[in-house]
């Protein structure tokens, strides 16, 4: 079907590498930064920059159980849903979904 996308998995890195309640920043091979979240061993992935003030999560952010709060404007969203939490953040993340392979983070983008 032309024009459709292609999801793939990506390997990221061993689920060692993230402890629990961290959040790493990740390039894709076609350049879109993600951020990933240990939330108590499982892992989330989101659209790394706030929809708010485009502030990295993964550089300036801070997880909360599975909510992550922006540093500059100290808005949240949900991890897991991409869901807004706390004003002044509106619009939600793009969520990616990951699995665990053999030890290695993957994420379906």
């Amino acid at each position: 079907m032309m024009g459709a996308e292609t999801l793939a998995w990506h390997p990221l890195f061993p689920e060692s590498e993230l402890p629990p309640g961290e959040i790493r920043g990740v390039d894709l091979p076609d350049g879109t930064r993600i951020a990933i979240y240990n939330v108590d061993g499982v892992f989330y992935a989101t659209q790394d920059r706030c929809t708010h003030g485009e502030a990295s999560l993964s550089e300036d952010g801070v997880l909360c159980d599975h909510f992550v709060e922006c540093s500059w404007h100290f808005g949240t969203f949900d991890v897991i849903t991409g869901e807004p939490g706390l004003t002044p953040c509106e619009i939600a993340l793009c969520t990616y979904p990951t699995k665990i392979e053999n030890g290695i983070v993957h994420v379906e983008a």
